[in-house]
Parts: structure tokens; sequence; C-alpha cells
């Protein structure tokens, strides 16, 4: 089987093809210090270390040494899919590991890696619910049975530890399974045993992956009969799976959140591979319908906790909103995909927000803890038992699918960043540390996003020719200019990009201002559930106020003063260093109507209750203290 020469091989979750058809390509940057660094570290210190262990006491481990034969007892666990638990933490060492060495990651990995090896079948398959509690039964269960979905997350651990270390181990493993999954799989007429596709999409993406690490194009051609397959009715016809109406011709994102995220993030994968232009126009197409109708405020997505489900256009609850962690994790995955194929600043401003405000909060500030879901109000009085679908943040899931994928992404942060092409290096999030593309390094120096001044400084670059240096403009960014030697910038292209284009020197220097001045967000009137109300915003950060915050009553009868300005204040005491938004508000004085709760319109009007000072924080960081009530949206006076 070919193999990538170590030393042309990026350790990075997405490695183009030598014939991508994409606008940009994957640049390296290293993340050097400031917010991100230090969540990074938290992931490494704490998350990543704890995964084993945590994974010991679930019963994963304990599941790949009875499919190996080598320990006695029952099955643990709830679900089919518990394998993926152990890959994903496996992907999220790997990229760690590429950092720099770690001799007990190292050992962990070495220990896990022999597990999953020595569970594995002669002839390739894996997985140790049908292994053990099915009776070796093989893909009779293609909607609920989750084989292709555990293989997927296997393939994409594989190439990490590849790309990361060099080694095989895991990559022959994954090869294995995959040519048999290749030898089982195919359309009518293929003579193949089964015509089908998983009910959870994901394999798709990870062939494509394992068809750029290996050069076997029977991966790609296999990524793309699972993607053209869905919506044939091979699974009962039904939207929650992808299975109504094919990619190619849908106009809406419909069905399970983070498995409709997945399968889109393989269409942007084989529309850059191929250059099918079908397949673009669905992703660029699908995308618009996200974007537009679909997602929360803080980039979060799915409507419903039955079924998991985006939900209708325009569907955007609070207290009720769903927006699993792992569907933020699959919309960045995706939308960088589609930032790499069309070159479009939209998506990278899409990333960002996610970035910030849905994933991050599902990670607390400690890395020990997690949500699963990621409400944008808990009401007055509310009673959580907690578990999975709880707003208290909580120690591992009987579904745990969303605490290794976090790490996965923190780990592999680094290769979300910047990108490069023939003209020269775009930055697509801002970072403290250097972005490197063949010859050009740029070192950046910023306190994003307490702060939106970006210094840039030229380390490496060719001095016989030009290149274009590419700055993101932010979507949400009111006002900027940029210093370049004794030039200004303040227009960017309408692409959202402020292009740079000149002959560089060493020590050339860049200085971006953002302007962070504090904004209040309406919604399109149509998302009902937030008519009349506000969101508070600043930078990429969208903020929120918890009942800790406001003593002496909850936060439901909470009326934010809009004609009073907002106000910034740094708070280093406060959730590990943050900035805060201070906001004028009052306290409702309700009058008690006795036993309804209803009233006419004129008697409804409450007159103005005491003034209260409103302290809101950034999303990301709610959870982390006592337990109480939140809320992103805040009616106006």
């Amino acid at each position: 089987m070919p193999r990538t020469p170590s030393a042309q091989r990026p350790a990075g979750p997405i490695r183009l093809g030598p014939d991508a058809r994409a606008t940009l390509r994957p640049a390296t940057a290293d993340v050097a210090d400031g917010f991100w660094r230090s969540r990074r570290e938290v992931n490494a210190g704490t998350s990543i270390p704890q995964g084993p262990g945590l994974l010991e006491s679930a019963g994963n481990l304990h599941n790949l040494r009875l499919a190996a034969g080598t320990a006695e007892g029952e099955f643990q666990g709830a679900y089919p899919f518990v394998d993926t638990d152990v890959y994903k933490w496996l992907e999220a060492a790997a990229w760690q590991l590429a950092q720099g060495r770690s001799p007990q990651l190292e050992a962990d990995v070495d220990r896990i890696v022999s597990l999953v090896a020595a569970a594995q079948r002669p002839d390739g398959y894996l997985n140790t619910w049908f292994q053990l509690v099915k009776g070796g039964e093989r893909f009779q269960d293609l909607r609920w049975g989750h084989e292709l979905y555990c293989a997927g997350h296997l393939v994409q651990a594989a190439v990490a530890h590849h790309r990361a270390t060099g080694r095989a181990e895991l990559l022959d493993v994954a090869v294995m399974f995959a040519d048999h999954i290749d030898a089982v799989f195919g359309p009518p007429g293929s003579g193949k045993e089964i015509d089908g596709i998983d009910g959870h999409p994901e394999v798709e993406t990870a062939l494509v992956e394992l068809y750029r690490e290996t050069g076997e194009r029977r991966y790609l051609d296999l990524a793309g009969y699972f993607v053209d397959r869905h919506g044939h009715g091979l699974l009962g016809g039904e939207a929650y799976c992808q299975d109504r109406v094919p990619v190619r011709e849908a106009d809406d994102v419909e069905g399970h959140a983070v498995r409709q995220l997945y399968l889109l993030a393989a269409v942007a994968d084989l529309a850059t591979e191929t250059g099918e232009p079908e397949l673009r126009a669905a992703a660029e197409r699908l995308w618009h319908a996200m974007t537009t109708a679909k997602t929360h405020i803080t980039g979060g997505l799915g409507a419903h906790h039955d079924w998991e489900d985006f939900g209708d256009p325009y569907e955007l609850p609070n207290e009720r909103a769903y927006c699993e962690t792992c569907a933020a994790i699959a919309s960045i995955q995706w939308s960088w995909r589609m930032a790499l194929l069309t070159g479009e600043a939209r998506y990278s401003d899409l990333v960002e927000r996610t970035l910030f405000n849905g994933f991050l909060a599902g990670v607390s500030l400690d890395g020990e803890r997690w949500l699963y879901v990621n409400p944008l109000q808990v009401r007055d009085g509310h009673t959580d038992p907690g578990g999975d679908q709880s707003a208290r943040r909580t120690r591992w899931f009987r579904c745990a699918c969303c605490p290794p994928n976090a790490m996965r992404l923190l780990a592999g942060l680094e290769h979300y960043l910047a990108s490069g092409d023939g003209e020269g290096l775009q930055i697509h999030q801002y970072v403290t540390g250097r972005y490197t593309s063949g010859p050009v390094v740029v070192r950046a120096e910023t306190d994003y996003p307490w702060d939106g001044t970006v210094a840039l400084t030229v380390e490496g670059t060719p001095t016989d020719r030009p290149w274009t240096l590419s700055l993101r403009i932010p979507q949400w960014c009111r006002d900027f200019r940029v210093r370049c030697g004794e030039e200004t910038y303040d227009a960017p292209a309408d692409d959202g990009w402020l292009r740079l284009r000149r002959t560089w020197a060493p020590g050339d220097r860049v200085v971006l201002e953002l302007s962070m001045e504090p904004r209040l967000t309406a919604a399109d009137p149509r998302v009902d559930a937030v008519r009349g109300c506000v969101a508070i915003e600043r930078g990429p950060l969208v903020h929120c106020l918890e009942q800790v915050d406001h003593p002496g009553g909850g936060l439901d009868d909470i009326v934010l003063d809009t004609s009073r300005p907002l106000a910034v204040k740094h708070r280093p005491d406060l959730l590990g260093g943050v900035t805060t938004v201070v906001a004028a508000g009052r306290r409702r004085r309700i009058p008690d109507r006795g036993w309804w709760p209803y009233a006419s319109a004129d008697a409804a009007a409450a007159p103005d209750g005491e003034a209260v000072e409103l302290t809101a924080i950034p999303y990301y960081a709610w959870a982390n203290r006592e337990y109480g009530s939140m809320r992103v949206w805040l009616p106006t006076s």
C-alpha cells in the first residue's frame, strides 16, 4: 500500500490530494500564547490524560479485551457505538503527540492501539458490540448499528496516528477494515453483497482522508458511493438519517443534526477531490439554508431534543435548544472544508463564531466536565436531574460522544487557522503564534478575543516576487483599520478578505485593528422564540447573564434598558480572566394575577421596577460556578 513519506506528511486532519480542486490548501500554524493556548493547555494537561481512565471505568477498553479473547465478563455500555469513544480519544492523543513527546501519552496510545489491533477479526471486521452482543452478526442493522460510523472514526484515528508519528500499526488496522467494507458494499450490479448505507454518516469523510493518506482510489470511490446512495430509501426513506432525498437534489438540512453535518463534510471533501460541480453546488446551497434559518446565534445547531433534529426554518428555541457539542464540531469541520474549497471568508466567519461559543461552551474551564447539549436559557427554578441532556456539567456520559470529540478538535485546532495558495497566505483565525505556507512565515501577536489588535510581522518571505497576505475581516466587525508601513486600509473586498499584495521583506509589519465595541443583536423577526429580545455580543463572543452574578432574584424578571450604553469591564478574577459587558436593566414588578396568569394587553404592561446593573459574561464560560438560571436573549424595556 502506498505510504506518504514522513517528510511530506503534515500532521493535520485534512491533507488534500495532489489533484484536489480546492481554492486554498491548509497551512501550518502554531498557537504560542493567548486565549487558545490556555484552552489547549487544559486539554493537553487534563482532558486528554484522563481519557484512558474514563474509558476504562466506562468499560470501553474492557470490551476490546473481550473481543480479543484476553478477558472475561459481559459487554459494558448501552450503545453499539461505544468503540468510537476510544477512536476519537486516540485521534486527540495523536494530534497532541504531533506537538511534542510525552512518554506517558505515548505509552497509553501504544497500549490502546494494541488492544484495538487484537480485537480485529482476521478478515478486517471490528466492532465489539456485534462481535460480543450480536454473536458475530454483521451489517444486518444498518439503520441503528453504527458499524460504518465506528469504522469511520477508526480510520480518522489511524490517519491521525500515522501523520503524527509515522507509525502504521493503527493504519494497518483501518486499511484492513476499509478493504473489508469495500469487498462487501457496492451498488446494484457490482457483484457486492450489500447495497446499503449507515444510519449515521461518518465513514464517508473518513474514506476520503484514507484515500488522501494512501493514494488508493478505491476509498474515494467508496466514499462517493455511500454519499450518493443516501436518499434512495435504503433506510426507509427517513429524513432522520438523511435518506429522504439524494444530497444532490436536497434544498435544506434536515434530520439528525450531527449525521447531516458529517455527511455534508464528506460532500465537500468529494467535491474538492473530484471537482464535481453538482456536489459543490449542493454543499453551498445546503450551507446557506442552514445558516440563514437554522443556526443559533452561538453557532449551535439542532432545535429538538427528540431525535436530535434540526427542526423547521426559524425554529430556534432557547431553553429547549439542543445544540449538541458534537453538532458544533461537525459544523466546524464542514465549514473549514468549504472555506478551503471555495476560498470564501463567510465559512471561516461561522467557524470562528462556533469555536468561541457553540463549541467551547461544551468544555468546562477545568477540562474535567462537559455539556452534551448547550441551551441558550435555563429558567429560574429549573430542576435538572443531570444526565446526557442536562444543563449541568457532567464528568462523563452514557453516550460519551462529545468529550473525546472536543478533545480531538482542540488538539488539532492549529490546522483550522490558516491556508495558502499560489498567491500567498490567508489568515482565517487570529491567534498569537506563527503561520507558515511554503517559504512564507508570519508571526502574530494578539490578545484576541479580548482585544481587537493583531500585530503581524513577516519573518520568512521570498524577496524576488510579490505575494498576497490576506486577512479575514470578521462578519461581526463594524469598523476596522489596517496599517501596513505608511499605508492605511479600511475597506475589505466584498468577500470578507483584505488582501495586501507586495514584495515583502523580513521585518515588515502589518497591524490590524478590529473595533471591539459591545453591541446589541436582534434576530430575524421570524424567530418567534426571541421576538422582542436582543443578545449582547462583543467581538466574536456571545454573552449571557447568569443568576450567580445577579443576587436578589432570578433572571426571568430582568429587562434590558437599551437606552443606556453598554460598558466593558475586564475581570481577571472571574472565570479564569474574562472581559464582561456591563449593561443597565430593571427587575420588573410583576403584579399578582391570582390563579390566571393572563390579562388584557393594557393591564399586562408592568410598571418599571428597580434599576439593576447587569453583568454579561462570555457564553462559553457559563455553568462553571453554582447551578442557576442563565439566558442569552434578553427582553427589552
